[in-house]
C-alpha cells in the first residue's frame, strides 16, 4: 500500500473541494437563525455574485443598491472599523472570516480615514444592538449613511475556502429594496461586465488632494507621499516628534525636495503598484538624492519597482492581524497586521538590495533594504491599527536613518 504524502493529500482535498463548489447557488443553512442579533428584521434580500458563476443569497443591510469590486477576505477577529476605513481596501468587497460582526458598534476614534473605503461588505452574523461604551452607532446605520451595500447570513467559511482555492475574483453585490426578490439571472449577466479595479489607479482616488502639515516641536521633517495613508502612520510619526508634510501621490520631485525633508515615507494604499508609474518615476529621482526612504505596504512595492525589482499578484493576498513575518537578521518571528494583494519577486531585486523579512506561511517577501543606502520598506503594517504593535520599532529605525542623514 502506498503512503500518502503531503502533495497527494493536498491534491485530493483540492479536487474534492472543487467538486463541492460546483454547485453555483448557495443559500445559508445552519442550525442557528441567520437573523441578526438585535431588532433588525431581515426585510431586504441581497445577492453576491462571483465571476465564476457562483451566486450567494443572503439578507441586506447598510445601503440599498448595487456595487462591484474584487472580493477579498480578512482573517481578523476584531478591528472591523479600522479595516472598513482602511484606504487600501478601495475597489474591494470585503469578507470577514470571523462570524460575529458589529458586536461593539462603531467608534470614530478607530477610523483610519474619513470614512468607509470598501465598496461592499460580507458577514455571517450581524449584531445590531452593540455593547461598548465608545460606540456611537450600529454598523448597519454607519454603512447606510455612507452608501455601502452589505450582506449578512452568508456562509463566509465556504466563501473563504472558495477564494483560497481558486483565488480572489471579481464580484457584484446587490442589496434589494424591502419586498423585492432577487433576479439571479440578471446579476449573473452583470458580473460579465465588471471592470477589474486592479487595472486602474486606485491609489490616486484615495490620496489627499492638497498638502496637509502636522507640526511638532521636533527637529526632523518628513514628507509623507499619500497613496491612501492610514491615520495611524501619521500618529506614529507625530508621537516621535516628527513634523509631517502629507502630499498628494502625484507630487513632483522638485516640490517634495522644496520642503527640505529629512526623510520620505511612502504610505500604504490600494491596488496594483504598477498602476502608479508616475510615482515610481518620482521615487527613482528621490533615490538619487540618497535621502532616507521608508515604504509601507504599497510603498514597499513602489520602492522595489523604483530600485529595479518586480512585483506580482498573490492568489488571495494577506489580509488580517495574524500574519507571521520572520526578521532574517534576528530570526525572530513577529505577528503582523497586513493588507495587500501583491508581493515583490525576490529574484528580481538587484544585488545591492536584500530581503529583510519573509512571511512564515508562504515565504513571500515582507521587507527589503538597500545594503548601503538608507532605503527600507516593509510589506506589513508596523503601525498596526488593528493588530499587534510589535514592529513599531521600525519607525525608530527610520528616525535613526534621518539622524545619520543630517549628521545628528
Amino acid at each position: 500500500m502506498s503512503v500518502l504524502n503531503f502533495t497527494t493529500i493536498k491534491s485530493f482535498l483540492k479536487q474534492n473541494l472543487a467538486e463541492k463548489f460546483k454547485s453555483k447557488i448557495f443559500f445559508f443553512k445552519r442550525r442557528a437563525s441567520p437573523f441578526p442579533v438585535g431588532n433588525l428584521k431581515p426585510e431586504k434580500k441581497a445577492v453576491l455574485a462571483l465571476a465564476d458563476g457562483t451566486t450567494i443569497v443572503g439578507y441586506g443591510f447598510g445601503a440599498t443598491g448595487k456595487t462591484s469590486g474584487e472580493v477579498v477576505f480578512n482573517t481578523g477577529m476584531v478591528g472591523y472599523v479600522e479595516s472598513i476605513t482602511d484606504p487600501s481596501y478601495n475597489g474591494q468587497i470585503l469578507v470577514q472570516t470571523y462570524p460575529l460582526i458589529g458586536n461593539y458598534g462603531v467608534c470614530p476614534e478607530h477610523f483610519e480615514s474619513g470614512g468607509p473605503k470598501i465598496r461592499g461588505y460580507v458577514v455571517r452574523e450581524l449584531c445590531v444592538e452593540p455593547s461598548h461604551w465608545t460606540s456611537k452607532k450600529t454598523l448597519d446605520e454607519w454603512l447606510k449613511e455612507n452608501g455601502v451595500p452589505a450582506i449578512y447570513g452568508v456562509d463566509t467559511r465556504m466563501l473563504t475556502k472558495k477564494l483560497r482555492i481558486f483565488g480572489v475574483m471579481l464580484g457584484v453585490l446587490h442589496v434589494y429594496p424591502p419586498g423585492e426578490e432577487p433576479n439571479l439571472e440578471e446579476i449573473k449577466e452583470e458580473i460579465k461586465y465588471v471592470p477589474d479595479p486592479n487595472q486602474t489607479d486606485l491609489a490616486r482616488e484615495v490620496s489627499t488632494r492638497k498638502i496637509v502639515r502636522y507640526e511638532t516641536d521636533g527637529k526632523y521633517r518628513v514628507v509623507l507621499v499619500d497613496c491612501g495613508v492610514k491615520k495611524s502612520i501619521i500618529r506614529n510619526l507625530l508621537a516621535r516628534k516628527v513634523n509631517v508634510v502629507q502630499v498628494p501621490i502625484d507630487t513632483t520631485t522638485d516640490k517634495i525636495l522644496s520642503e527640505k525633508p529629512d526623510g520620505i515615507v511612502l504610505s500604504n494604499g490600494p491596488g496594483n503598484p504598477k498602476m502608479v508609474p508616475y510615482l515610481i518615476k518620482t521615487v527613482k529621482q528621490l533615490l538619487e538624492v540618497k535621502i532616507p526612504v521608508f515604504g509601507i505596504c504599497l510603498g514597499c512595492q513602489v520602492l522595489a519597482l523604483a530600485l529595479g525589482g518586480d512585483t506580482y499578484k498573490l492568489k488571495f493576498g494577506h489580509r488580517g492581524q495574524n500574519h507571521p513575518a520572520i526578521d532574517l537578521k534576528t530570526q525572530r518571528c513577529y505577528i503582523t497586521s497586513q493588507n495587500h494583494g501583491y508581493a515583490i519577486n525576490p529574484d528580481s531585486l538587484p544585488e545591492d538590495v536584500e530581503v529583510t523579512f519573509l512571511n512564515a506561511n508562504d515565504k513571500t517577501v515582507e521587507g527589503i533594504k538597500h545594503k548601503k543606502l538608507p532605503f527600507t520598506a516593509v510589506q506589513f503594517h508596523p503601525e498596526a491599527a488593528p493588530g499587534p504593535v510589535d514592529t513599531d520599532f521600525l519607525f525608530d529605525l527610520f528616525l535613526r536613518d534621518m539622524e545619520k542623514f543630517r549628521g545628528g
